[in-house]
């Protein structure tokens, strides 16, 4: 199983998340690996999801390779900076594609801080 894969499952295992109880909309996710295309469909209807293996209309597309799409699953890329880099395309609401980076893991870091001399 890739970690791409992984991630799907464990949104489908979970249902529902409390971050996007204000959220309705679909995102499919076009990854493409050579001349393959394996395609995501995640429906969300205030913070309940649905994952499915679907080419159909969504509100937004994010499209990506195989191995940028694994590095996300791994946590190992923001998907912010990725956009930028050109590395993930997005059509549709750019909001929405930010906001589900929110279920994508974070690589650990160095801990955050409030500002300089906040403690």
């Amino acid at each position: 199983m890739t970690a791409t894969s992984a991630f799907f499952d464990r949104l489908t295992v979970a249902g529902e998340d409390p971050r996007f109880s204000n959220v309705c909309g679909s995102v499919r996710f076009d990854i493409r690996d050579g001349d393959q295309v394996e395609q995501w469909l995640l429906e969300i209807d205030h913070g309940r999801m649905r994952v499915s293996r679907s080419d159909g209309p969504a509100t937004t597309v994010i499209r990506a390779s195989a191995q940028v799409a694994e590095a996300m699953a791994r946590g190992e890329v923001n998907g912010l900076a990725a956009i930028t880099r050109g590395e993930i395309l997005v059509d549709g609401d750019l909001n929405l594609a930010l906001r589900i980076g929110r279920l994508f893991p974070r690589a650990p870091g160095p801990p955050e801080h409030d500002g300089p001399g906040e403690r």
